[in-house]
């Protein structure tokens, strides 16, 4: 290295895992992420997330998002293994889903979703509720 020359550090991009079975939701939440600056990893349901997320080897997301139904293990699995493991308790999760009642909402937030979007969707809006995510971690919630 010569001497006077400057070293950059360089910060990776914000990493998000985003678990839905539909390819054409995925394809939509990738393109609108890395658009903004995030890589993405994608998964079909919420086995395949998990089996990212516990690779010892693999880089923690900064944020998650699961789709409710899902096949084999679906985002309601997934977020009690997440909030369970000790590597992954602390990353922000968002919910996808098109049941979207009181209850629903309700039951996200009891099992440890961090924010809910509803099915259809506006793509900025769900990018922006993660860039929050990815940028402040998960909301601290009064009592705990």
């Amino acid at each position: 290295m010569e001497s006077g020359a400057a070293v950059v550090a360089v910060t990776p991009r914000p990493l998000v895992l985003v678990c839905d079975d539909i390819d054409s939701i995925r394809m939509i939440i990738r393109i609108n992420l890395e658009l903004e600056g995030f890589d993405v990893l994608e998964a079909v349901d919420g086995h395949e997330a998990m089996s990212h997320l516990i690779d010892p080897s693999a880089r923690v997301p900064d944020v998650i998002v699961l789709d409710a139904q899902t096949p084999r293990r679906d985002g309601w699995w997934a977020i009690a293994a997440i909030r369970a493991h000790p590597r992954l308790a602390g990353v922000p999760t968002v919910l996808v889903t098109a049941s979207t009642t009181e209850h629903d909402r309700s039951a996200a937030a009891l099992a440890g979703f961090d924010a809910f979007i509803g099915k259809p969707f506006d793509p900025a809006a769900l990018v922006d509720v993660i860039s929050r995510l990815a940028a402040h971690g998960r909301p601290e919630i009064p009592g705990q």
